[in-house]
């Protein structure tokens, strides 16, 4: 293990139906490409050794004996190797022969025999095979690597209560399964959501292995079917019908991630509690845990924006979903305090475009007058023609109530009371701007016997780019589990549906427009001046930042080594500068979540003190810095 992963790989090398000596030639020609690869586990398929498809030929004693012998080729194989294997091959024991799994480790072997033995439809493995005598209470779970492993076998995976649920909750993190599934019209389909769901519910790796081309066609079809997939999620996969006599998925295993999941997830162990009896663990003296920042994760693929699908359907379905999560929760709202008016601040930006959006959208769901959304634009001395200007078309295309209310006036009279020189551009500049501008909503809102919709998004709330008391305040926060680089295509999801061609145009300028508050006046050119990626930062990086320190809990030098994976348009001194930000600014702005309007969750990362992440607002972000700048060259 390096870095907290371990590479692991799924492999159907091509056999010869009762040729052990082809076979094994096979199985140490595919671990040694493998082993190339830096691959440091791989599992092999069913009954590799002799072939799945012998027939009678297992009670053959030439067979048997030569499948002990191809066994000890592989583990005098393993002798000088770092690569663990696990395969396949029928053994004598006792008065049965059994269905077994081989893990060959640095010289030794563990063996884990076949619990289910299927015998029906095209399958009677009980004419050949007895089922493991083992107890169900008997767990099996091996380290390997420095990670913890369970194995079982093909049935097994089928069956109500799998072996490797115990295995997982005894302290497995990758699952591993030698498998002679054969090909049947949706079977495929079928085993990928067999894979995915047990990877999940263990919270686990889950490697399948099936066995592939060389196996007999007499009355069935097989091919390399090999499957890694990683809590919920397929992350290597090979096509089982691409013309190659050596299939193999490879992929990189972030043990850290399964393990940060099974201690948040408290029902994990309460359920290891309640389910285990017993557990045998065998010990193969894997070495330890090691960090190396030049580690080449090369059979991982690091999402940068983790919040966003990299797959166009995926996004199309994950803003569906968001947004009626959203609309649900504001309708929700709504219903509940009798209340059929909205006062929301539109500035032309993204933030309270998907804002005002999401609110027509919850008025057409409750059939209310969308004059009741009381929309409210307020020029003050950054605003841009260009934002003004969409803030107009937009609302006027929406058909909501329209208001525009410049702050100048107000806050130059406020700079005077408070005796401000309205020539220095300080904090005191900026926010006043903003406490204003929610000054106007709030007394609007009484006015109107309404509330106020606020416009913050997640990334926002996770820096603190907010002010105390100004746009950090609403009655309802909208956008509170939206992170930055996911509103974009929020913001596109209805630019893409609308009819109004205006409506369509405004929104995708508006999605061009660089994020600013606009508090500084503009540029000669009357441009933005105050880009505020410039001030605090890139969100593709900030959002990075957050998912892993939030989701995962990871370190600063762990989210370093992810972001230099991820990032390449980013220099590693850029990606250290605005990582020491990030986390000085989270600690330092706590007081300002802590506070927070109710609003609703939509991912797995969420910042409400009432949900998901409760922190003192005094927390020392020491320790963390301090990792930062000794990662700095």
């Amino acid at each position: 293990m390096t870095n907290g992963f371990v590479r692991i790989a799924a492999a159907s090398p091509a056999l010869e139906v009762a040729n052990v000596e082809y076979n094994v030639n096979e199985i140490i020609a595919t671990a040694d490409l493998l082993e190339e690869k830096r691959v440091e586990i791989a599992v092999f398929p069913e009954l590799c050794i002799t072939a799945y498809t012998c027939g009678d030929l297992f009670h053959s004693s030439e067979l048997l004996d030569s499948a002990s012998k191809g066994l000890d080729r592989i583990i005098s194989w393993s002798t000088n190797h770092n690569m663990h294997l696990i395969v396949g091959l029928p053994m004598r024991m006792g008065n049965a022969i059994y269905n077994c799994a081989a893990f060959v480790h640095n010289g030794a072997v563990d063996i884990v025999r076949k619990r289910y033995i299927p015998n029906y439809n095209e399958f009677y493995e009980r004419r050949w095979f007895a089922p493991s005598n083992e107890s169900s209470a008997d767990v099996n779970v091996f380290e390997s690597h420095g990670a913890k492993i369970g194995i079982e076998i093909c049935e097994d995976l089928w069956v109500a209560i799998p072996p490797s649920s115990r295995q997982s909750l005894a302290g497995a993190q990758i699952l591993f399964n030698l498998s002679a599934s054969d090909d049947l019209i949706g079977k495929y389909n079928y085993l990928k959501s067999l894979v995915v769901q047990q990877s999940a519910r263990c919270i686990a790796a889950y490697a399948y292995a099936s066995a592939g081309f060389g196996e007999s066609s007499t009355d069935l079809v097989f091919t390399g079917k090999n499957l890694i997939a990683e809590n919920g999620a397929i992350i290597a996969e090979c096509d089982p019908w691409e013309n190659n006599s050596r299939h193999y998925a490879i992929a990189d295993i972030d043990i850290e991630a399964l393990n940060r999941d099974r201690y948040h997830t408290t029902t994990f162990s309460d359920c290891a509690y309640a389910e285990l009896d017993d557990t045998r663990i065998v010990n193969t003296h894997s070495p330890a845990v090691t960090f190396d920042d030049n580690f080449n994760l090369a059979y991982r693929t690091i999402n940068p924006m983790p919040f966003v699908p990299s797959d166009d359907n995926a996004i199309d379905e994950r803003c569906n979903e968001i947004i009626n999560i959203q609309t649900a929760g504001l309708a929700k709202r709504l219903k509940a305090i009798n209340c059929k008016k909205l006062v929301v601040g539109i500035s032309g930006g993204l933030d309270s475009t998907l804002a005002l959006l999401i609110a027509v959208n919850t008025f057409d769901r409750l059939k209310l007058d969308k004059s009741g959304i009381i929309a409210i634009t307020m020029p003050g001395f950054g605003t841009t023609g260009r934002t003004y200007n969409n803030a107009i078309k937009l609302m006027e295309s929406l058909n909501v109530s329209i208001r525009e209310i410049s702050i100048a006036d107000a806050v130059t009279l406020h700079f005077k009371d408070i005796g401000h020189d309205a020539s220095v551009h300080d904090a005191t500049y900026e926010n006043s701007q903003a406490r204003e501008r929610t000054q106007i909503l709030m007394d609007t809102a009484n006015q109107e016997n309404a509330i106020v919709l606020g416009t913050g998004d997640l990334s926002e709330l996770a820096l603190g780019w907010a002010t105390y008391n100004g746009d950090h305040m609403s009655m309802y926060g909208i956008n509170a589990g939206i992170p930055k680089t996911l509103v974009r295509y929020l913001v596109k999801w209805f630019a893409l549906r609308t009819n109004n061609e205006i409506e369509s145009r405004t929104l995708f300028d508006i999605i061009e427009t660089p994020i600013s508050p606009e508090l500084i006046p503009a540029d000669s050119n009357g441009n933005i001046k105050q880009k505020t990626e410039d001030l605090v930062g890139p969100y593709e990086l900030h959002d990075f930042f957050l998912y892993y320190t939030l989701r995962y809990g990871f370190s600063p030098r762990r989210i370093y080594f992810l972001a230099k994976k991820a990032f390449t348009n980013h220099t590693s001194e850029t990606i250290l500068k605005w990582l020491r930000i990030f986390f000085r600014r989270f600690f330092n702005q706590q007081f300002k979540r802590s506070c927070l309007p109710d609003g609703p969750k939509v991912g797995s990362v969420c910042l409400s003190p009432r949900g998901d992440w409760r922190m003192p607002s005094d927390a020392s972000a020491k320790m963390w810095l301090k990792e930062i700048d000794e990662l700095r060259p």
